[in-house]
């Protein structure tokens, strides 16, 4: 009998402690991170989430519950701040050792949710993104941009951000930090030179995702994409700035995945999209000009990538002497010239503290607007102020073509060897040749 009764309280002592292993997730904090289009809520756990998730209406709300887990945290000190989400609360849960977390929003909102494994400074945590509904603003094709002395317009892309903070240096220096006032610093000199206007794809500390950066440079038509970051290694000797561009195997691998979406070829294409619509060899053209876009695009990224780095030169130790190309998600736009600049490495001591320092912070990006303003003076976009202020006359360079040089201007092969008196379609490196149109 005693026996029994032994195996009896063993079996109870084992069921007590599965049950608080399966209790044992603990919500330890939650933190919101809103942006322009959606609001990012991190909920930061001891273990990994196991949770569901619906939308209520009337009021608007999204319902997530956390199996197997407890909480302390108090929400009403929680600094939400967002357009989308007006609280967050708890509710009554649906079963024992469920917690029901509600985020009181403020119109209906698309939400995705996602689990993140522990990545130092941050354990397990449970990501929900909530995206704004409403209908996005028309992306404006290229076809459609105003030529008239318009400005020469430069997305700066922060590296990182939000719940995403880049490298950590010694002392706890965030690559996100360092990126972001780098970037704004590059914004105030392109504003302040006339003919010139700088697009920030993210103002604050919060995360912009990889494919959104060319987006919102699309949709503000940039002519070039400029991303900040600063590297990073295992050991801490390595420092100095370099300057990346796409790579050609990422370049002809994203032109086949955009060939697959055949609604976004107007966005490349422009008008040209319009007139191969519905024929037969719809296809080949697209992929044709979107070669062509795309060439264009990696010369004038190597072109500018190449100032930068020489003024980076003057200011601060290099990494790389030259332009280095590399399949990097944020350098995939066919039709963007897109390059990466990294600032220096966060992870050497000294760089670290000069990287936080406004002093080296302001000649890092003194040099980057150097380095693009002098590009685009030299090769300025048809249509714009600066083109008109300068001598339209184009260098050959290596690995130029006439139809190459057409599509970087914007014109004809056939008019620009009517302007130049051409022959044929050959031209030689270093041959200057006229722009059509190019008369102030």
């Amino acid at each position: 009998m005693r026996n029994a009764r032994g195996i009896f309280q063993l079996i109870v002592g084992v069921l007590v402690l599965l049950t608080w292993s399966a209790s044992a997730n603990s919500l330890k904090g939650v933190r919101v991170w809103p942006s322009p289009e959606s609001t990012r809520v991190v909920l930061d756990l001891t273990e990994q989430p196991s949770y569901k998730y619906f939308s209520l209406t009337n009021p608007d709300r999204l319902v997530v519950d956390l199996k197997h887990t407890t909480g302390k945290v108090d929400l009403a000190n929680v600094n939400v701040d967002s357009k989308l989400v007006k609280k967050i609360r708890t509710s009554t849960p649906p079963e024992k050792g469920t917690l029901r977390l509600v985020l009181e929003l403020a119109r209906p909102v698309k939400p995705v949710l996602f689990p993140l494994s522990p990545t130092k400074p941050y354990g397990d945590r449970l990501v929900i993104d909530a995206f704004d509904t409403k209908e996005p603003s028309k992306v404006v094709t290229a076809s459609q941009k105003v030529t008239q002395d318009r400005d020469v317009v430069i997305a700066i892309d922060a590296g990182h951000g939000g719940e995403d903070p880049g490298s950590i240096g010694p002392g706890k220096r965030y690559e996100k930090r360092v990126t972001l006032a780098i970037s704004k610093r590059l914004a105030n000199y392109i504003n302040k030179q006339k003919g010139m206007k700088a697009i920030m794809v993210r103002t604050n500390d919060y995360y912009v995702n990889l494919n959104k950066r060319s987006e919102i440079a699309r949709k503000n038509q940039a002519d070039l994409l400029i991303s900040v970051h600063a590297d990073a290694f295992t050991s801490p000797q390595p420092r100095g700035a370099s300057v990346w561009v796409l790579s050609q195997g990422r370049a002809n691998s994203e032109i086949g995945r955009w060939m697959e979406q055949a609604e976004k070829h107007s966005e490349l294409l422009g008008g040209a999209a319009e007139i191969i619509e519905n024929t037969n060899s719809e296809k080949y053209v697209a992929r044709a000009l979107l070669d062509m876009s795309m060439d264009n695009s990696m010369v004038e990224s190597q072109a500018v990538a190449g100032r930068i780095v020489k003024e980076l030169g003057k200011v601060t130790k290099l990494h790389k002497k030259k332009p280095v190309a590399a399949s990097l998600a944020v350098l995939k736009s066919p039709d963007i010239p897109s390059i990466l600049v990294e600032t220096g490495f966060i992870s050497n001591p000294t760089e670290a503290r000069l990287l936080t320092t406004a002093s080296h912070q302001d000649k890092l990006a003194l040099a980057i607007f150097r380095g693009t303003r002098d590009y685009f003076k030299q090769s300025p976009p048809p249509g714009s102020y600066l083109a008109r202020q300068a001598n339209r006359n184009h260098v050959v360079k290596r690995g130029e073509s006439l139809s190459l040089i057409a599509a970087r201007y914007r014109t004809s092969v056939s008019q620009l060897k009517k302007e130049n008196k051409l022959k044929t379609d050959v031209v030689r490196i270093g041959q200057v040749l006229r722009i059509p149109g190019s008369s102030s």
